[in-house]
């Protein structure tokens, strides 16, 4: 998995929650793509679409109707992030990536099992209050609790917390 892309869209989803922009954007990858559907699956982002350079119209925010993509436009898609606040504080705080380029971490279902009771298994904590840990599995990017209950494990990719 394109782990750079990952760790590159982590650093940048947490500065722009704490500049408190309503609408981000994120290079067009398989990578962010997967692990931004999943964050809009766990409530941390509201709308994710495909676009070109500038901002979709606000009509068109919760679709993922991609733009015809040419040889000409390929290298200028991206990805439109729409963030949410609630009570003028940002839902999406802390945006910490687990593996890196120089370390990978991997975690298999009984170690996850441990770090959703919030206990630590190997270089990965256990969640708290209002946490969540994303997995890369062969079914795509899972919050924890649903590679739990699919009994998978995979590369464990970042933390979130509200």
């Amino acid at each position: 998995m394109g782990i750079n892309s990952i760790t590159n869209a982590c650093a940048h989803l947490q500065n722009a929650s704490k500049a408190r922009l309503g609408l981000t954007s994120l290079p067009n990858n398989k990578y962010n793509l997967r692990l931004c559907l999943a964050l809009h699956r766990a409530g941390f982002i509201s709308s994710v679409t495909r676009g070109g350079p500038h901002p979709p119209p606000a009509d068109q925010l919760l679709t993922l109707e991609p733009e015809p993509v040419t040889n000409e436009n390929v290298a200028t898609r991206r990805l439109w992030l729409g963030l949410k606040y609630w009570n003028n504080e940002p839902v999406l705080r802390n945006v910490k990536p687990i593996s890196k380029p120089s370390r990978l971490v991997t975690a298999s279902v009984d170690e996850l099992g441990k770090v959703a009771r919030g206990f630590q298994a190997g270089h990965v904590k256990g969640l708290n209050l209002g946490e969540c840990l994303f997995v890369s599995t062969d079914r795509g990017v899972l919050e924890v609790r649903e590679a739990l209950e699919r009994k998978v494990g995979g590369l464990v990719l970042c933390r979130v917390s509200g």
